[in-house]
């Protein structure tokens, strides 16, 4: 898969020992970080397709830390080599990696398991409830060319 520009993919490690586990998610030395601006938690239900939308200003760095999501990025941005470019990922427990989805990229994602997925994020930029940072597109009808159905087979 030709990865869409400016978008990062960072393996996570799972620490385990008879206690638990411990995992890292973002650190402010990896080679892609910019900013904290936040973090927060998104939860969806089995089956419940959250998108398509993109910010204007901000990163954002998902990690999916319970269920799986099928997250699914579309690059419409003029100025990018990659122009036209949707790349899929599917992550959470049983596959625990970080995506880095630059500024201007549609992203949206899809619960896959059986029970709620749950998302952590953490933007370079805090939520700006006066005026938020995001532009939105129906998942179902809009111009992304991505059927968000179960391709079986």
């Amino acid at each position: 898969m030709k990865t869409i520009h400016g978008v990062h993919v960072k393996t996570l490690r799972l620490i385990p020992d008879e206690r638990g586990y411990l995992m890292e998610m973002l650190r402010c030395d990896d080679p892609f970080f910019q900013k904290f601006g936040q973090s927060y938690i998104s939860v969806a239900y089995p089956g419940v397709v959250k998108g398509w939308h993109y910010h204007r200003k901000q990163t954002d760095h998902f990690v999916i830390v319970k269920g799986m999501m099928k997250v699914v990025l579309y690059d419409e941005r003029d100025d990018s080599p990659t122009k036209g470019v949707l790349n899929e990922f599917f992550m959470g427990e049983r596959n625990p990696i970080l995506i880095t989805i630059p500024n201007g990229v549609w992203h949206g994602m899809k619960c896959i398991s059986q029970e709620p997925a749950m998302l952590v994020n953490m933007p370079t930029e805090p939520y700006d409830y006066a005026d938020p940072d995001e532009v939105r597109a129906d998942p179902h009808t809009g111009h992304i060319p991505y059927d968000w159905s179960r391709k079986d087979g």
